[in-house]
């Protein structure tokens, strides 16, 4: 078994709290991916569980050892890196063998290993080559594979694709996947971008300021963020937050800029007060017969291809700034006023200052 437990885990330096009480279990096969924006200590929580820092409060068991006190090398886990940290003067065969070597593996044994790696991760026609010799891509995927062969427990991650172009780092992320469930070994990857967050992880870990703000799965993250700060952070383009006031009977929201909405009646439960609103932008329609219907201003429109995305304001020119995503290439000209149709039951209301989902 190669589950991970970490139990109400810390980490100060001094009197900073960079981690607060991250209590979380991961299973034995599972692909967790720990997100958040720099600073919030997702790679720190990678480099305790990796034993390169210690913990200052709490337990991490990994199998059925508490690891706290354990080095890295006692573990059983493997690590690969944003920068590759591959070994300059060795050939890749080397490269990927040198771990093997220093624990005594027979020599047969280390190069069935290797070979059998460099097969899955279509690099065989490189051993011979030095890392200066390879693209960034086939360097990510010698560090994959000196992790590979190792046939550690856990795999761990961090930001491996972070140096790479955004072509390849689609590839590469489709290749990883492929590989954890291949090889079935429990990962943890760490990562500041939710699309690789969204698509790679069974469940999600969104740290924000140090503290858990949301673990689940991308679509329970996705459909149900429990604060402002999730529904922000998953998905892109970003979720607009409008701030409204309800009306005294919770049924409508005023809007800033002339718009208001109807709300059904599982969201009117927060009558006469401020509220910030959350609409995922393409949860908004070009409808004008929509039942539910709102102006919005256009400012800047992006052509992309299979989406358009408009930027502009919602109701005039001092309304406050949405993003709408509408399927197609769409023919919208500065300034002109779009009518939108907007589905209630795709709306998130939050508490303006606590940041946290009212209860709908």
């Amino acid at each position: 078994m190669a589950e991970i437990h970490l139990r109400q885990v810390g980490k100060s330096y001094g009197e900073v709290e960079v981690l607060q009480g991250i209590d979380w279990k991961i299973g034995d096969g599972e692909f967790v991916v720990i997100v958040g924006p720099s600073g919030c200590g997702k790679s720190t929580l990678l480099r305790m569980i990796a034993g390169l820092e210690s913990i200052t409060q709490g337990e991490i068991s990994i199998g059925d050892r508490v690891v706290n006190d354990l080095e890295p090398a006692e573990r059983d886990i493997a690590m690969v890196f944003q920068n590759y940290a591959l070994y300059p003067h060795m050939s890749v065969y080397n490269n990927m063998a040198y771990g093997l070597k220093i624990r005594g593996i027979p020599k047969d044994e280390i190069e069935r290993r290797v070979k059998q790696t460099a097969e899955i991760l279509e690099i065989g026609d490189y051993l011979t080559r030095a890392p200066r010799q390879l693209s960034g891509g086939q360097r990510q995927r010698v560090a994959m594979g000196r992790a590979i062969v190792r046939e550690p427990s856990v795999f761990l991650f961090d930001e491996p694709l972070s140096n790479l172009d955004a072509k390849l780092r689609v590839q590469m992320r489709l290749e990883i996947k492929k590989l954890q469930q291949r090889l079935g070994i429990t990962s943890v990857y760490v990562t500041h971008d939710q699309v690789e967050a969204m698509t790679l992880g069974h469940r999600l870990m969104v740290l924000n300021g140090g503290h858990v703000e949301q673990l689940g799965t991308p679509i329970e993250l996705y459909e149900r963020p429990l604060t402002k700060f999730v529904a922000g952070f998953i998905g892109s383009p970003s979720m607009n937050f409008l701030e409204a006031k309800m009306s005294e009977d919770g049924s409508k929201a005023h809007f800033t800029g002339g718009n208001s909405l109807e709300l059904p009646a599982h969201l009117s439960g927060h009558g006469d007060r401020r509220v910030s609103v959350g609409m995922r932008p393409e949860h908004l329609l070009l409808d004008e017969n929509g039942s539910n219907t709102a102006s919005a201003t256009v400012h800047v429109v992006e052509h992309l291809g299979a989406d358009t995305l408009v930027h502009g304001t919602f109701g005039n020119d001092d309304g406050p700034e949405l993003v709408v995503r509408l399927d197609g290439i769409k023919t919208i000209g500065q300034d002109e006023v779009l009518t939108l149709s907007i589905d209630p039951n795709n709306i998130h209301l939050f508490d303006p200052d606590s940041g946290k989902r009212l209860n709908t």
